[in-house]
């Protein structure tokens, strides 16, 4: 779980966002005290910390935080405060004397600093560490005062490098710091099923249906004569609205579903985001590219049924996928309703929303949500990949900060055509739901019934399955010309997943008996 750091000078108000942060995290709190009253002002300060912490907080007080830390359990863990933690190590080792100091002294209170960080990762709860910001002034006279100053410096630094969040505090004005050098982005994240079909290879791997259809076709062509003018998104907007009961200023238009993840990335900069897993990785790439720490929350491992109770309570952006990618998975409208609340963002990836017939399970006309974003895509269904089209609906004030952030004609007059067609044609798209869906269960059973093979619900256009020795398999199916899609990079899968797109009857029966044959050679 999430290590925070508060770092701050002396009555700069880090311990009252520290305070606020852990208040904030839905659980119970352990408030682990490191200071000791060494004289009477020391005794008034910790008399006044002490009052103004909730009646229902338990306080540790330890010169051993790494054992506080690991006795917690699930609880939030406020620990104030790291400095007061190495003066009373240092005047225990009698480092606060102005004569020189043993060898090796120092390097043990560091190494404990390094010991408190790997217990704070290992814990299953929030941990909050207030520390002292004390080297922004001239080097000190004393020696005591400069070991420290170089031991509270490189205390902090050991905590900041395992934390999750690093927060300087300047006069009651708080600062988040980004990790150094270049955004954290895991290259897992950003490889998606495209990047896994061979030339020549048939595709099972990839989640879009073949399009567009002939009358959508018609309406790209006609769209051409545009092309020497700048896209007006007016008609596609005003479309979209009315399709989801909307206003049109609750609307932005995206390149594709997935420039809707880098706009709230970029425009609502959560300081806790959630990601719920197994799920589509691009909304965690693009968090973690704009430097935003991303907490992960896994789907139960039995059904991938959403845990929402797992959901921290402190998380201002919470992404979940509605149906899920890759598993399939739907959940209920009021279930993932209940996650919205004022003061967080409830991003719902419907992506692959009109594969269920008449999306009863839709958020997407929910206008009184509070910070509900929902996501929407017109490259699955409708076959458009290669066109990037898209939108999402949101509160219009969370819309317009989003807009704000987006680069000008994002969506090209091609899209726009294809946004403004595809609004009309719910009896289509309804249509084909119901076909897809009656052949992804063919698909399913046939799967299903392979040894060793499991196979879980979906409502989308493709199926989960947990295949014996998965890697071999997927190998093995390609040398047959096969394509599906390793799970090994969805956070909470392994590489005896396979996700299969569901196609046209014949091409899942040469896929379902390419399966059977490459198990029974084993």
């Amino acid at each position: 779980m999430p290590l925070t750091l508060v770092i701050g000078g002396t009555r700069s108000g880090k311990s009252a966002v520290a305070e606020s942060i852990a208040a904030s995290a839905g659980r119970p709190v352990v408030y682990v005290a490191t200071g000791e009253a060494s004289d009477p002002e020391m005794a008034e300060r910790i008399a006044r910390h002490r009052a103004r912490r909730p009646a229902g907080w338990r306080t540790v007080e330890t010169a051993d935080p790494a054992a506080a830390l690991a006795g917690a359990g699930p609880d939030t863990v406020l620990l104030e405060s790291l400095g007061g933690w190495i003066a009373g190590r240092m005047h225990a080792a009698g480092l606060l004397e102005e004569g020189p100091a043993a060898e090796g002294e120092g390097a043990g209170i560091l190494a404990g600093a390094r010991a408190l960080a790997a217990a704070a990762s290992a814990r299953a709860g929030l941990t909050v560490v207030v520390a002292e910001e004390a080297g922004l002034g001239p080097v000190a006279a004393g020696a005591a005062t400069r070991r420290y100053l170089d031991l509270a410096g490189e205390a902090c630094q050991a905590l900041a490098a395992a934390a999750d969040r690093v927060l300087l505090v300047v006069a009651g004005r708080t600062l988040e710091l980004g990790p150094p050098g270049p955004p954290s982005l895991l290259p897992e994240l950003r490889l998606h099923g495209d990047a896994m079909v061979p030339p020549g290879a048939e595709d099972f791997a990839v989640n879009v249906e073949p399009g567009p259809a002939p009358a959508l076709r018609a309406e790209l062509e006609a769209a051409l004569d545009r092309l020497d003018a700048y896209p007006d998104e007016t008609a596609a907007t005003a479309a979209v609205a009315a399709r989801h009961g909307r206003s049109p200023e609750e609307v932005v238009l995206t390149n594709g579903a997935a420039e809707a993840f880098w706009l709230v990335a970029a425009g609502l900069r959560p300081r806790r985001a959630v990601c719920v897993h197994p799920g589509f990785t691009e909304p965690e790439a693009a968090l973690r590219a704009h430097g935003r720490p991303v907490e992960r929350v896994l789907r139960r491992a039995g059904d991938f049924a959403l845990a929402a109770d797992a959901v921290p309570d402190g998380a201002d952006l919470v992404v979940v996928g509605n149906p899920n990618n890759p598993t399939g998975t739907l959940e209920p409208a009021a279930a993932l309703a209940r996650l919205a609340h004022p003061g967080r963002a409830l991003v719902v990836d419907e992506a692959f929303m009109e594969f269920v017939p008449g999306e009863p399970e839709s958020l997407a006309g929910r206008g009184d949500l509070p910070g509900l974003v929902v996501v929407r895509s017109l490259t699955k269904l409708w076959g458009l990949a290669g066109l990037r089209a898209g939108y999402l609906l949101a509160p219009a004030r969370l819309a317009e900060r989003l807009r704000a952030v987006r680069p000008p004609w994002s969506a090209n007059a091609l899209a726009l055509a294809a946004v403004r067609a595809c609004c009309g044609q719910a009896a289509a798209a309804r249509r084909a739901a119901e076909a897809i869906g009656a052949e992804r269960e063919r698909l399913s059973a046939d799967l299903a019934a392979l040894s060793g093979v499991r196979v879980w619900p979906s409502a989308a256009n493709f199926v989960l399955a947990r295949v014996p020795d998965g890697a071999a398999v997927h190998a093995r199916l390609l040398e047959r010309g096969l394509a599906v899609r390793p799970c090994h990079t969805f956070p909470g899968l392994g590489p005896d997943h396979l996700r299969v797109t569901v196609r046209r009857p014949e091409a899942n029966r040469r896929l379902a008996a390419a399966l059977a044959e490459v198990i029974a050679c084993g």
